[in-house]
């Protein structure tokens, strides 16, 4: 795997850090679930760490909450700490463990406390700015992939060994 050349404005994600940063964001960030619009914010954070799209979070007080229904089993992230599920339920539809968030994050990660992450790959759509992201490839990450964003991406099946 080479390095690719990148156009100016561009974000390789093989230069984003390892340990992950949080970073505020300032796009509107949108996404669509079961005919409700889930969550609408200008206030998302995002974490960007090595080899991986962003992950976007959202501040409860943005969200529909009363569609997010607590879900079993947890996670660990070395970054991170542990973290916990919600299904998404709406009239339309549900999806087990489509989203998550850190109740107790790291002292590096304290901005994330209760903020919640979706996979955008069982959403209908997520959007950051007035672009649709594209999901990352797998189950395990949960990145958003937007037109800055430049790769190869992990996630995908034979990328865990890189």
């Amino acid at each position: 795997m080479g390095r690719q050349r990148v156009e100016p404005g561009r974000e390789p994600v093989w230069d984003y850090p390892r340990p992950p940063r949080l970073e505020d964001v300032e796009s509107r960030v949108k996404i669509v679930f079961g005919g409700v619009t889930l969550a609408y914010t200008t206030r998302a954070k995002r974490v960007l760490e090595t080899s991986h799209p962003p992950v976007y979070y959202i501040p409860p007080e943005d969200i529909r909450m009363e569609h997010l229904e607590p879900s079993s089993g947890s996670s660990y992230c070395e970054w991170k700490a542990r973290a916990s599920y919600y299904d998404v339920v709406t009239e339309e539809r549900s999806e087990p463990r489509a989203a998550w968030f850190y109740p107790a994050p790291t002292p590096p990660f304290a901005g994330l406390k209760d903020y919640v992450a979706f996979y955008p790959s069982k959403m209908d759509a997520c959007w950051v700015g007035r672009e649709k992201v594209e999901a990352q490839e797998g189950d395990f990450y949960g990145g958003w992939i937007t037109s800055e964003i430049v790769g190869p991406f992990k996630g995908a099946p034979g990328t865990w060994g890189w």
